[in-house]
């Protein structure tokens, strides 16, 4: 329709006509908006909050001054700051791009071909392949206790790489536990404990495990500043351990000046908002645990920002279709190796309402 047929077909109606014409129209646009419910995604475990405006203005200050250079890698200072942030010499710290990052360095400078590599199963899908291109051999093993992680080293174990918490289950290996483990292990093997949801425990002192980097020279804690601290796009990480172990760690080439500047601005003036986050997400965890509980689900204890879920007579494959009926998207189990739980990425308050409308929903014939 051209813009004067348009006009045209107004010809030989009253004012009052149209006006009440275009309000019909108005009344239509709007309840088809009202009718569009927009997905709410509960399948990633980065943060949904924008970064603060102090770190977006250090990165574009950095840019300003310097993007038209190779970047030079300079990480003094994010170094001096994270080691005073965890109370360790700056030399028990190396910077690197993401914790991801961090762990292919570990297993291209640590493992050799026929090398094997105990880990927990279900888990972060990246674990094996990471294993895998180090030429290495991953050995699944179906819990987070010490006993079963003890019973599948052999004399080909080189390392044990856990998550802490375990990612997707949420469940945590706490600090004594894990130094049992250390003392039972072979001195042969290195312990990787990934702790991008660190942030998020709170069963123990959230520098636990890291403090026993203190006396341990076998055991290296991973941080992220991509979950928590909601910088998943800069791909910075940061590594705690004794100094001969970490100088295999360090990138080549170091880590980007833009990085480095949005983290640098971010450890020095973002850390209450990062508590304040943490414990709204804490607190939302508990809730939605209890609220799907009494719904009838099977919840695990989770330390994480997420929560492990099972429905009763239903797959993870038809608990994440009938949700995402309900316009609820969760990450199904599959791809992490179960076939009958969903990970669901804990909201906010309204957030948690939609989820559990959405899964209880999921249960009806």
């Amino acid at each position: 329709m051209g813009p004067f047929s348009r006009y045209r077909r107004f010809e030989g109606l009253s004012e009052e006509e149209v006006n009440a014409g275009l309000r019909a129209t108005a009344r239509e646009r709007r309840a088809r908006a009202l009718a569009t419910v927009e997905p709410l995604d509960c399948s990633r475990t980065t943060s949904p909050v924008l970064p603060p405006s102090d770190v977006v203005s250090a990165i574009t200050f950095a840019a300003r001054r310097g993007l038209h250079r190779y970047a030079e890698g300079r990480d003094g200072e994010l170094r001096d700051a994270l080691a005073h942030r965890h109370a360790v010499p700056a030399d028990r710290v190396v910077v690197g791009e993401g914790a991801s990052g961090l762990l292919q360095r570990a297993a291209h400078e640590w493992l050799e071909d026929g090398d094997e590599v105990v880990l927990p199963w279900p888990g972060y899908p990246l674990y094996p392949l990471i294993v895998r291109d180090a030429g290495a051999t991953p050995v699944p093993v179906g819990s987070l206790d010490p006993t079963d992680l003890l019973a599948a080293v052999t004399p080909r174990t080189r390392m044990v790489l856990l998550g802490g918490p375990h990612d997707p289950t949420g469940e945590l290996l706490g600090a004594p536990a894990l130094r049992a483990l250390l003392d039972r292990l072979p001195e042969r093997v290195v312990v990787v404990v990934d702790e991008a949801l660190r942030e998020f425990v709170d069963a123990e002192p959230v520098d636990a495990t890291l403090r026993l980097t203190d006396h341990e020279e076998r055991l290296i804690v991973v941080r992220s500043l991509s979950k928590a601290w909601g910088l998943a796009g800069l791909r910075c990480g940061y590594a705690v351990g004794a100094p001969e172990r970490l100088r295999a760690l360090a990138p080549r080439l170091g880590v980007g000046d833009l990085t480095l500047a949005g983290a640098l601005a971010a450890v020095t003036t973002g850390a209450a908002r990062v508590d304040s986050r943490v414990r709204e997400v804490v607190a939302g965890r508990r809730t939605l645990t209890r609220r799907l509980r009494d719904a009838g689900f099977l919840v695990t204890d989770a330390q994480g920002p997420t929560v492990w879920v099972r429905a009763p007579g239903l797959d993870a494959g038809t608990l994440t279709a009938r949700m995402a009926e309900a316009a609820v998207v969760v990450q199904s189990g599959v791809p992490l190796g179960d076939r009958d739980h969903v990970r669901i990425t804990v909201g906010d308050g309204a957030a948690e309402d939609r989820i559990v409308r959405a899964a209880t929903h999921a249960l009806r014939p």
